[in-house]
Parts: structure tokens; sequence; C-alpha cells
């Protein structure tokens, strides 16, 4: 799943190197948390949230696959 998440992002930023993804798996969930460049966080997020959104249902939907948790996908503002 990381490597998911790393190919859907790394197209959109200018730091590649500086992605972050960690995983925190719990008994009923699983928590990646996604940490990009400060410069590099209005690509992610997007007007309104709207690529941000894209990405969580990307995530979310090929998680099914994977996971039998709820997945989430934490954006980090370094």
């Amino acid at each position: 799943m990381e490597q998911l998440i790393r190919t859907i992002i790394e197209p959109l930023v200018d730091a590649p190197d500086q992605i972050q993804i960690n995983k925190d798996e719990r008994e009923e969930k699983v928590v990646f948390k996604l940490t990009v460049a400060p410069d590099d966080m209005g690509k992610i997020i997007g007007k309104q949230g709207r690529v941000a959104k894209a990405i969580r249902t990307l995530v979310y939907s090929a998680s099914r696959n994977e996971y039998d948790k709820k997945v989430y996908l934490d954006i980090i503002d370094s």
C-alpha cells in the first residue's frame, strides 16, 4: 500500500525524495501518515481539498483487497 501511495504522490511533488509514509496498524484500523516537503503541501491538498480527496478515494478502494480493517490516510503538515 505504501508503494501505491508513493506512486500516486511522486508525480505531483517537486521534491519526491522528501516523501515519507509511515504505517500505524492497530486492531481496528490502519493509518498511513503522509509527509511531504512544505512547498509541496498545496499540491497534495489541491483546491478545496479535491486532490487529497481523490488520493484518499484511491487508497481506500485499493485497501479493501489488502486489509479487513478501516484504512485512513493522514496528510501531515510538517
